[in-house]
């Protein structure tokens, strides 16, 4: 019997940079949310704060193990942190979906979620004694040797 043959099957080659025309894009939103100061420190490059991120949400690396091309890893963190509550990063998401959606990189049916359950090793309630309740209400069921007595008594 002969063998099945394969499906030959063409990956596309991973995105760990932001290509240009979406940089363009997502440059615009962060300049437009975030202008540079024009004194003080200077920010870090958000181009490769982004290329961190990407890289740490593909790779599921410790924030503190992002190759120092991305920076330094904890603004890379601080920067993912701020623009998730104020809510910029889901815009910057969505462009990238977008992008990769044009490449054809997105394959929608096949998706998985990644988690991990742990125990609260700080938190949570602590379990308390099981109230007591108190005696029944309701009236007692007569028990078989009562009933004989009953019985022999009649």
């Amino acid at each position: 019997m002969p063998r099945k043959k394969r499906a030959v099957v063409v990956t596309l080659e991973t995105i760990w940079e932001i290509p240009e025309p979406a940089w363009e894009r997502l440059k615009g939103i962060l300049d437009e949310m975030y202008p540079p100061a024009p004194v003080g420190r200077p920010r870090i490059d958000f181009r490769k704060a982004m290329d961190g991120i990407i890289f740490r949400m593909r790779t599921s690396c410790q924030w503190n193990h992002l190759p120092k091309v991305f920076g330094d890893d904890s603004s890379v963190h601080r920067w993912f942190q701020r623009w998730v509550a104020d809510g910029v990063f889901e815009k910057l998401w969505a462009i990238l979906l977008e992008e990769c959606a044009e490449l054809g990189g997105v394959d929608w049916e096949w998706q998985a979620a990644d988690g991990c359950l742990g125990k609260a090793r700080s938190g949570g309630e602590k379990r308390g004694e099981t109230p007591r309740i108190g005696a029944s209400k309701a009236p007692r069921r007569a028990s078989w040797s009562s009933v004989t007595a009953a019985r022999s008594a009649s």
